[in-house]
Formats: structure tokens, C-alpha cells, sequence
């Protein structure tokens, strides 16, 4: 329930118009390569390479792209004040009832996330710096976006783990979670090429039949999810079952009105 709620938390912004708009008008045309760069944040100092690495199944290309575009009208730090500033107008615009209790948990929520480990975790440790006591609700939601992208960091490690590609990954996902035509490793930059080897690859290992995820892949899916589910408890064992269930419930109250953010401005 944590890492759901969690993920409804901070999913919204990376596709919210407020920030979309902003960064367009840094110069960057039609704001693109947004959710690319202004997630990673300062991992992006490290070249695109390394951030395809912790993005691990979105293209290359696009990764590439997103920070020539930014490159030439602005920095990684700008990035991250647009999407911070997008955060702190969307929460405030969009939820307001839960603004102040939710900036009262920011230190418990930082504490949960220093007290997680470090190693192999690349999306996490670009983020684990990256605080802003200054803004209690803002330093809040960064906490818990730390937390949300330790558990993103130890979901692909599970995945490479089982032998998957980003591509052979997202098939799954997709089918898991019933979406149609491949649009999850379609969105992610994957060509005709691309699917058709993973199809292929999955095929050999009973996951996939004449092009369609088999009951077998789904249940190695859901399999896949209760592991990366135990191996992510730690931040909420931190926090305790009383702290943890005040958080779940506080951001449940609004998490509908979050997803209809994503569902209005990402489809």
C-alpha cells in the first residue's frame, strides 16, 4: 500500500501542464524530454549514458535527445527547479487538504530514506542530496520520491537479475497490467525490431506465444512484483506500522484525485 500510494504521489508532476509549460518556455520546444530529465536530476550530470543505465528500459535515443534539447537553453539544476516548482503548485492546487500534514511528516519520511542502503541504487543516490528543509511539504514529497525511486532502482536490479531487457520487461508489465498493443515498451521507444526480438527471447523461455504474453509470464510477472515487494519494506519498517499507516492513509484520501491528474494530462 505504501509504494501504491507512493507512487501516486509523485507520479503526477512528470506529465502536469505547470511544468510542462515552464520548461517549454526555458526554451526547450514543446517541453520535451521533461519526465526524462527533471527524474533523473543530478544523475543527468553524469551523461546520458548513465541515466539510460538507471532508466534501463527507455531508449537511448530519447534519452540522448532530452538532454541535447536542455543543453542548449539551460542545466540539469534548472530541470530540477522546474519540476520542484511544479510540485509545490500542484499539491497546493490539487490537494490541499493534505498540504500540512503531510509537511509534518518530512522528517520521519528523510529519516526512512537515509536509512536505506546506498549501493547499486543510482536513481536514489541522485536524489538523496536534494532537499529542501526551507519548504516542509516540498521536502516532504522529495523524501518519498527518494523512497519511490530506491524501490524503481531495486525493481530493474530484480529485473536484470532474472534476465530480462528493458523491452522483454515492459512486455510484461504491459500484459500484467492489461494494456494494449504493447504501449508500455511502445512508449518507452521500443520498434517493431525491438519487440520482435523480445517476443522471441520470451517465447523461449514460455512467457510469450505468437506475439501475446502467455498465463505463464503473467504469473512470473506477479512473481517478480512479491519479490521486489518483500525486498522493499525497509523504509516502512523504519518508520513503524503506526507512522507508515498515517502516511498511507493520508495521501489514500487523495490518491484518486492524483491519478486523474496523470489520466487528464498523460492519457
Amino acid at each position: 500500500r505504501a509504494a501504491f500510494v507512493s507512487h501516486r504521489l509523485v507520479g503526477w508532476v512528470y506529465w502536469d501542464p505547470y511544468g510542462v509549460e515552464a520548461y517549454t518556455a526555458l526554451g526547450v520546444p514543446d517541453g520535451f524530454g521533461y519526465y526524462v530529465t527533471t527524474r533523473a536530476g543530478l544523475l543527468g550530470k553524469a551523461g546520458p549514458d548513465v541515466v539510460t543505465a538507471a532508466y534501463y528500459s527507455i531508449h537511448p535515443d530519447f534519452i540522448k535527445a532530452s538532454y541535447e534539447h536542455l543543453s542548449l537553453v539551460g542545466t540539469v539544476e534548472d530541470a530540477m527547479r522546474i519540476r520542484d516548482e511544479a510540485v509545490l503548485h500542484g499539491l497546493q492546487k490539487y490537494v490541499p487538504d493534505v498540504c500540512e500534514e503531510l509537511s509534518s511528516m518530512a522528517g520521519d519520511l528523510w529519516g526512512a530514506a537515509d536509512s536505506l542502503p546506498i549501493s547499486g541504487r543510482l536513481l536514489f543516490a541522485s536524489q538523496l542530496r536534494h532537499r529542501r528543509p526551507d519548504e516542509p511539504l516540498l521536502n516532504a514529497w522529495l523524501a518519498v520520491n527518494c523512497i519511490r525511486e530506491w524501490r524503481g532502482d531495486t525493481h530493474w536490479a530484480i529485473q536484470i537479475a532474472d534476465g530480462l531487457s528493458g523491452t522483454e520487461s515492459g512486455i510484461l508489465d504491459g500484459a500484467w497490467r492489461n494494456y494494449d498493443d504493447d504501449w508500455l515498451p511502445r512508449s518507452r521507444g521500443a520498434d517493431d525490431a525491438m519487440l520482435e526480438k523480445a517476443y522471441f527471447t520470451l517465447e523461449q523461455r514460455g512467457f510469450a506465444k505468437d506475439g501475446k504474453v502467455t498465463d505463464a509470464g503473467i504469473e512470473h510477472r506477479i512473481m517478480l512484483e512479491t519479490r521486489l515487494d518483500e525486498a522493499t519494506t525497509p523504509a516502512w519498517q523504519y518508520l513503524g506500522e503506526e507512522r507508515a499507516t498515517r502516511f498511507v492513509e493520508l495521501v489514500d484520501t487523495v490518491g484518486e484525485v492524483l491519478m486523474e491528474r496523470i489520466d487528464e494530462t498523460a492519457g
